[in-house]
Parts: structure tokens; sequence; C-alpha cells
């Protein structure tokens, strides 16, 4: 496990069902929470470096990642920061979209994770919208990429799913605190996505202290501090 100073600090924030899924069995979307726990998530986006999510959440869901309070994005420029933290995805293979909202959408810096099989003609075409972060050979080494993000000044680093980053931050013990809006809602499913997926642990399971739970219109929110 790496040690935290050479890190940002790492928090999780998700939504989840009641049976804990975070999307369909199509992988996509749905509204899970209300507006209450949309503007505090923005609060997150606007106190954080930067925000990072997984390739499978760009190709599912193609969030911009922006802020969308104006009053904190001008609270942020007042402050000598870009009106949005850096974007950052995990994207071994380099498949991310070049007309992805993450592009056109919201000004600021992006920056593609990917590995050294990634197709340099796909390479090519992102290095003209986002800056490129070689990290491992078939698989992103989150560590080596956490790394490398606290050299550049992200102290403070907001995760956004999906579950197969999760797993990869989680099972290397990467992650500082863990926010879980679970909602009233059932979705089902074996293949719909969990919180966490990925292989899963067989023992000496990662454990949680509750730091804070909360009632957010027909859910509730649940603040965690990761053990491990």
């Amino acid at each position: 496990m790496q040690d935290k100073t050479s890190r940002p600090f790492v928090f999780i924030n998700a939504a989840m069902s009641a049976d804990g899924k975070i999307a369909t069995i199509e992988r996509k979307q749905t509204r899970i929470s209300g507006s209450l726990d949309f503007d505090r998530m923005d609060e997150l986006r606007a106190g954080s470096d930067a925000i990072m999510v997984g390739i499978g959440t760009v190709l599912s869901d193609n969030p911009s990642l922006t802020v969308k309070s104006t009053q904190r994005r001008d609270k942020r420029c007042a402050g000598g920061l870009p009106e949005n933290p850096v974007r950052i995805v995990v994207d071994s293979t380099a498949r991310t979209p070049v007309d992805a909202d993450i592009f056109k959408k919201g000004e600021g810096k992006k920056i593609i994770a990917v590995t050294e099989i990634a197709p340099q003609e796909r390479l090519k075409k992102l290095a003209e919208r986002a800056e490129i972060i070689t990290a491992g050979k078939k698989t992103v080494d989150l560590e080596k990429l956490l790394i490398e993000l606290k050299a550049r000044g992200i102290d403070r680093l907001m995760v956004e799913g999906g579950a197969t980053l999760n797993w990869g931050l989680i099972s290397c013990g990467l992650v500082d605190e863990l926010y879980t809006f679970i909602g009233n809602i059932i979705i089902g499913g074996i293949n719909a996505p969990a919180l966490v997926d990925g292989e899963g642990f067989k023992n000496d399971f990662c454990r949680l202290m509750l730091l804070s739970c909360e009632k957010i219109e027909d859910g509730v929110l649940l603040r965690w501090k990761v053990s491990r």
C-alpha cells in the first residue's frame, strides 16, 4: 500500500440503490438521488483538485464532470483555480471518444491515463484534446498514476466510478474515504454493476469506519473512512 503522502487524498462518491446497484442490467445510469444530493455532489466537485472516472463510465454515461453551480465556479476562479477541476479518465486502451462531453463541455484540463498497449493512432487524436499519462503495461497502474497526479499538484481527488475503477483503487488500498448515497429504489439483476465489482476479496476484507449518517430526501448518505 502506498504512502499517503506520496499520493492525493482519494475519496469515492457514489449513489446506489437499496440493493447496492449503481446502474441497470444494461449498464445505463439511472437517477437514484434527488436535487439535494446532486447539489452535495457539486459541492464536492468544486472542492476537489481533480475528478476521476473509468472508461466504462465515459462510454455508458458520457459525463461532463463539470461544476454545475455558477457561484461555485466563480468562487474557484476568485481563488485562482480553474472553474472546473482537472478531469481524468482511466482508459487502458485509449477508447475515450474524441467527441465525449468532457472535451465539449466546460473549461479546464483533461487527462487520459493509458497503458503501453494503447494504439498510437488513438493516442494521437486524444493528445489533441487532453494530456496523456502512460502508467502500466496492459492495465493502468493506479498507484503509479496517483503518484504522478500528486507530483502535478493534485492533492484532493474525487472518484465517480465506475465499479471496476472503484475495485481497483480499494483493492490496492488507495482510497481514504467513501460517500455512499443509498436511494429508495431496487434495481436488481445479477449483471447490474454494484458499487464495487472486480475479483472481490476472499478474506481480509476492506474495513470501513462510519463517520456520519444523514437522511437526504428519501435516501440516506453514509460517509465512511476506509480503514484498510
